[in-house]
């Protein structure tokens, strides 16, 4: 039975989840969440981590986990791989987007010896999980389908939420925004039929395809919103379907999640791609 673990990011539950199931972890999170993790863990050793993608929120503890734990298989897409081995060029991106705030907010980002990474294409079963390229939210993206108990633990391809309550954003950091493959992709994991979706932002969705449904309005009004290409009038947008949709806590552990100018951002820059500006 998988069991969610509430990495208490900033001190704010409710916004970063990693997951254990048979002994594997999820989607580590942040190093700055790393003393919640393996005080959660306790005297586990880990078997081997399943890395949704690499975006500091999802696998920052990574290499922090596997010098704690030299033999700890990293399990990634082939695409993201590179970036385990030699952050610099991830960390150097994430910079620009959080400048002095990336101490604070993810904490160190250690290298990941070659030999601990095991690389994925799409397609395989590892561990006891099916696993599929799921690319949108970033090129690397994939989802991991539980053989055994039929989760889905999809990372931000379903979205972030904020229980109890349903209201869904799509996070659209820069910078590899995909909208259509993005569609795609949900559309591949509702055809898994998966029994459940454990989302990373935040915890299990059991209404599989109301969430998927939830998701691609999101991502395709926050999208067609900014095509014309005027910030602010997104970002005013943006506040105000917040304001509507979640209230009190919820909106600001929404807002912890999917930083508004960095929603913009991405979505800028796809739409910038598309059209060949």
């Amino acid at each position: 039975m998988a069991r969610e673990i509430d990495l208490m990011h900033l001190g704010n539950d409710r916004v970063i989840a990693a997951h254990e199931v048979r002994g594997l972890v999820v989607d580590p999170g942040p190093e700055s969440t790393l003393g919640t993790l393996l005080e959660a863990l306790g005297d586990q050793t880990p078997r081997a981590l399943l890395l949704t993608h690499i975006h500091l929120d999802h696998a920052g503890a990574s290499g922090s986990l596997v010098r704690r734990f030299p033999s700890l298989r990293v399990y990634v897409h082939e695409a993201g791989a590179p970036h385990l081995a030699d952050p610099a060029k991830l960390l150097g991106s994430a910079e620009r987007l959080y400048g002095p705030e990336m101490e604070r907010l993810w904490g160190e980002v250690l290298p990941i010896p070659g030999e601990n990474l095991v690389v994925l294409g799409g397609g395989e079963e590892v561990e006891g999980f099916r696993v599929e390229h799921t690319p949108g939210h970033a090129g690397h993206h994939v989802c991991y389908l539980d053989l055994d108990e039929g989760d889905a633990y999809v990372g931000d391809t379903a979205g972030v939420r904020i229980p109890p309550g349903d209201y869904t954003v799509a996070p659209t950091p820069p910078p590899e925004i995909d909208v259509e493959a993005w569609l795609r992709s949900a559309d591949l994991i509702e055809g898994l039929e998966p029994r459940r979706l454990r989302l990373t932002h935040f915890g299990a969705a059991e209404d599989v395809g109301a969430q998927l449904d939830r998701l691609r309005a999101s991502l395709r009004r926050e999208s067609e919103r900014a095509r014309p290409g005027d910030r602010d009038a997104f970002l005013a947008a943006f506040e105000a379907e917040l304001e509507r949709g979640a209230d009190g806590d919820r909106a600001a552990r929404l807002l912890q999640a999917v930083p508004p100018e960095q929603t913009w951002l991405g979505l800028e820059r796809y739409w910038r791609k598309r059209d060949g500006a």
